[in-house]
């Protein structure tokens, strides 16, 4: 495997943080509706990872029915 260069990792941050701002901005979206409006510019494994990394980093939480919903971080003082 190749190593990405610095502007793939400069477009991936960037799509990471617009599919997080949207979320965000949202509040909650079911990510079927969200994959929809996706799809075309990225892969269902590339929204699933993207989704997961989210996940992961405790911004978003994902329902049994797949309820995006947007989970504010906690201030640090």
């Amino acid at each position: 495997m190749n190593k990405p260069t610095p502007t793939e990792v400069n477009a991936a941050l960037g799509a990471l943080k617009a599919l997080a701002d949207a979320i965000r901005e949202l509040g909650e979206v079911p990510s079927g509706h969200l994959y929809a409006n996706l799809q075309g510019h990225i892969t269902i494994g590339q929204f699933e990872q993207a989704i997961g990394i989210l996940k992961n980093a405790g911004l978003v939480r994902e329902s049994n029915a797949h309820m995006l919903t947007w989970i504010e971080p906690e201030a640090k003082a």
